[in-house]
C-alpha cells in the first residue's frame, strides 16, 4: 500500500509541468473567447487530443496512479487554466467513471472508447442523472427504464437535467428507475449507444458560469437500446433489487445506488477542480496587489490586502490537503469511516467561492470588469457548491456518517 506523502514524485511532476503549460498556452489565451461564446471548445479538446490530454489512456494512468494523487493533480492544473474549458475537457469522465463503477469488464471495453473517439474525431460523452424535479432528492426519480423480456431490450422515459455534453454526446449514461417502490435502492444504470432513436437535446442552458461547458436537458422517449446496455447486467441487478427488497421488508441497511457510486467516487476531483480555480484567482490578485500602487506604494503593502491574500493561500493548501488525502485514501482502499470525501469536496468548494470572492474585491473596480479573469473565475467558483451534491448535501453526508443518526 502507498504510503500518503505531499512530495510529488518525478514523473508526477513531470505531468503535472505538462499539464500546467498546456494550460498556460492553450486554455487561458482561449478562455474569454469561448465564455463569450457560451459553446463548446472544440478546437481546444483537439488540441488536448493530440497531446494526449483527452484520452482513455492518459486518464486511465491517472486514475491508476497508487498514490491516488494522478486525478486531482490532473484536475488542478486544467482548471487554474479556465473552468468552463476544463470542463469541456474532462467532462467525459463522469460517465466513463459512472461505468467503470457499473460496468462489466466487456462493457468499459465496449463503451469508454467511444466516448473519448479518436484524435481524428473527438467525440463526448455525458452522465445523466438529475431532473427537474429530483436532483439532491435521487429518490424521486421519475425516469423509467422497463424490460421488455421478448425483445431483450429496455425502454426508457423520462428527462433528465443539468447534463454536462448532454445531447452533444456520443455516448449517455442514464441512470433510471427500474423498481419505484424501492426508491433510490431501485435505481440502475444503462448505456445509451451513438444516434439511438428517442434520444434528443431539450433546452441547453444560459449559465452564470462554466460557460465553454455545454449543459442542457436530455429528452427519453421510448428509446429502446439493447439489454446489454444495462450496466452491470441484469443478473447483477435482479439479485440486488431481491436484497433491496428484503432489507426493505425488514427495515435493514441502506443499499448504495448508482447515481451514488458515480458521485462518491468523483468529488475528490470535483475537490481539486475548485482547488484549481481557486489558486488562479488567489495568484492573480497576488501579482496585482505587488504592482498596483495606491497613495504611492502597493496596495500589498497594506494589511488589510496582505491578511487577506495569507488567508486565501492558507484555505487552499488546506483544501488541497484534504483533497489528496482522500484521493489517497479512495486509491488505496481505505473507507471513508467520517465522510473525507465529502469533507474535501465542501472545503475546497467553499474556498473557492471564497477566494474568487476575494480576488474580486482585491482587484477593485477591475475586478468586477471582464478585462480581468477573476471576474470569470468568480462566476465560475459558483458551480462547485451545487454540482455533484450542494454543499448542503455534503453536511447532511458528513453529519450523518459522523453521529450515525439519520439526519434530515
Amino acid at each position: 500500500m502507498a504510503e500518503f506523502t505531499m512530495d510529488l514524485n518525478d514523473e508526477q511532476k513531470e505531468v503535472r509541468d505538462w499539464l500546467h503549460g498546456f494550460a498556460a498556452d492553450v486554455i487561458r489565451p482561449a478562455a474569454a473567447e469561448w465564455d463569450e461564446r457560451e459553446e463548446t471548445p472544440w478546437p481546444v479538446i483537439q488540441e488536448a487530443a493530440k497531446l494526449g490530454i483527452y484520452s482513455l489512456d492518459f486518464y486511465a494512468q491517472q486514475f491508476f496512479d497508487p498514490s491516488g494523487l494522478g486525478i486531482p493533480m490532473a484536475m488542478e492544473e486544467l482548471f487554474w487554466g479556465d473552468a468552463g474549458i476544463a470542463l469541456s475537457i474532462v467532462g467525459t469522465g463522469l460517465a466513463a467513471v459512472g461505468v467503470l463503477a457499473n460496468g462489466t469488464e466487456e462493457q468499459i471495453g465496449t463503451w469508454i472508447p467511444q466516448m473519448y473517439g479518436d484524435v481524428n474525431d473527438v467525440k463526448v460523452a455525458a452522465f445523466c442523472s438529475s431532473e427537474p424535479d429530483a436532483g439532491s432528492d435521487v429518490a424521486a426519480m421519475r425516469t423509467r427504464a422497463v424490460y421488455d423480456e421478448a425483445k431483450d431490450e429496455w425502454v426508457l422515459n423520462g428527462t433528465k437535467t443539468w447534463a454536462t455534453n448532454g445531447g452533444i454526446a456520443n455516448v449517455h449514461v442514464v441512470v433510471a428507475s427500474v423498481d419505484p417502490a424501492l426508491g433510490s435502492k431501485g435505481h440502475a444504470s444503462f448505456i445509451v449507444p451513438p444516434n439511438t432513436p428517442g434520444l434528443s437535446q431539450g433546452q441547453k442552458f444560459k449559465k452564470h458560469g462554466i460557460r465553454a461547458s455545454h449543459t442542457a436537458e436530455v429528452v427519453l422517449e421510448n428509446v429502446r437500446i439493447p439489454g446489454s446496455c444495462l450496466l452491470g447486467g441484469k443478473d447483477k441487478l435482479d439479485e440486488r433489487l431481491a436484497r433491496s427488497r428484503e432489507k426493505a421488508q425488514k427495515g435493514g441497511e441502506r443499499v448504495k445506488n448508482a447515481a451514488m457510486a458515480t458521485f462518491e467516487a468523483s468529488r475528490p476531483a470535483v475537490g481539486a477542480m475548485a482547488v484549481g480555480t481557486a489558486r488562479a484567482a488567489y495568484e492573480e490578485a497576488l501579482e496585482y496587489a505587488k504592482t498596483r500602487e495606491q497613495f504611492g506604494r502597493p496596495i500589498i503593502d497594506n494589511q488589510g490586502v496582505a491578511f487577506q491574500l495569507a488567508d486565501m493561500r492558507t484555505s487552499i493548501d488546506a483544501a488541497r490537503l484534504l483533497v489528496w488525502r482522500a484521493s489517497w485514501m479512495a486509491t488505496t482502499g481505505k473507507k471513508f469511516e467520517n465522510a473525507e470525501g465529502s469533507m474535501s469536496k465542501l472545503f475546497a468548494s467553499e474556498t473557492a467561492k471564497k477566494v474568487t470572492a476575494q480576488a474580486v474585491q482585491i482587484l477593485g473596480g477591475n475586478g468586477f470588469t471582464r478585462e480581468y479573469p477573476v471576474e470569470r473565475m468568480h462566476r465560475d467558483a459558483a458551480i462547485y457548491t451545487i454540482f455533484e451534491g450542494t454543499s448542503e448535501i455534503q453536511r447532511l453526508v458528513i453529519a450523518r456518517t459522523l453521529s450515525g443518526m439519520p439526519i434530515r
